[in-house]
């Protein structure tokens, strides 16, 4: 797999936006992405140097329209930190 597709997208978050400043970013990743392939993926795409890598499977919500109802798509979530010595990425400051 490549870098673009084991990172799918950031969370922005109010709480995530929070951790940017102890260099803590979150990301949307592949379900079957690893530790590892998570961290390579991030240092490729930022030109960072990773910590640590800690990831969650986040379940799918419950919703109904009328009488219908359903579940929303389960995802893995992976919370990036960055070492003391690592540039910040770009990408999140332009947001604080």
């Amino acid at each position: 797999m490549t870098a673009h597709e084991i990172v799918i997208r950031p969370i922005i978050t109010e709480k995530s936006m929070g951790a940017i400043g102890f260099k803590k970013y979150t990301f949307e990743v592949a379900r079957n992405a690893t530790k590892i392939d998570i961290a390579r993926a991030v240092e490729e795409l930022f030109k960072v140097k990773v910590a640590k890598v800690n990831t969650l499977h986040v379940r799918g919500h419950l919703r109904r329209q009328g009488r219908t109802q359903g579940y929303t798509a389960a995802w893995k979530k992976a919370v990036v930190s960055l070492t003391e010595d690592s540039k910040p990425i770009e990408f999140f400051e332009g947001m604080m």
